[in-house]
């Protein structure tokens, strides 16, 4: 499951927390949403951030090869 969190401080700082998105992903779906907010101060990845995203090929193919021996 895929949440966004947000904290906001009295002081106008926003804090922003994303979690279930694997890869580097999690970047391009709060692009947005930073650039609306104001200047990025710091960013910290978690380990899905540097988690490898498992992508499998849509057709398989079968090779035999058989010995003459």
């Amino acid at each position: 499951m895929e949440t966004l969190e947000f904290v906001i401080y009295p002081d106008g700082r926003v804090k922003e927390k994303v979690t279930g998105i694997v890869g580097y992903s999690c970047a391009e779906v709060t692009a947005a949403i930073e650039a609306q907010l104001g200047q990025v101060l710091s960013q910290e990845q978690t380990s899905e951030y540097f988690a490898a995203v498992l992508e499998q090929p849509a057709t398989a193919t079968a090779q035999a090869t058989f010995s003459e021996w």
